[in-house]
């Protein structure tokens, strides 16, 4: 789906029990079979992880994240989509960190910010284009 006001028409959230970490860890470390994610990066490997996989692992002081998936079947040639709930979750001051599968699009939230911000991307519903420009 590429047409913006029938993705948001058809926007939802679900949201994963689990609190999840990121960590910059070596390639060859054992949390990386765990990770639910992987980022290789120049600097080294980016994992996101279960908050308990990463206590686990000696990665307990990291920041606690609420995992939420847009269960909107997104194309990735779509055009909005990010602008729009980054907007909208800007706006209410929730900072957000995108993953985006090949399906849907995964947020990463402050996990104090679990239900505000679900709150905001189903708001999302009754929303026009100009909400992502």
């Amino acid at each position: 789906m590429t047409d913006l006001a029938a993705m948001l028409a058809h926007l939802d959230v679900e949201v994963r029990k689990d609190s999840y970490v990121f960590a910059v860890v070596d390639a060859r470390s054992p949390i990386v079979e765990l990770a639910d994610a992987t980022i290789r990066e120049a600097e080294g490997l980016t994992v996101v992880v279960t908050a308990r996989n990463a206590d686990e692992h000696g990665l307990a002081n990291a920041p606690r994240f609420a995992w939420l998936t847009l269960t909107v079947t997104s194309s990735l040639e779509a055009v909005g989509l990010t602008a729009a709930f980054s907007t909208a979750l800007a706006a209410e001051g929730i900072s957000c960190n995108v993953l985006a599968g090949f399906h849907h699009d995964h947020l990463l939230v402050p996990e104090s910010e679990r239900g505000h911000a679900v709150r905001v991307l189903r708001a999302l519903r009754g929303s026009g284009p100009e909400v992502g420009g």
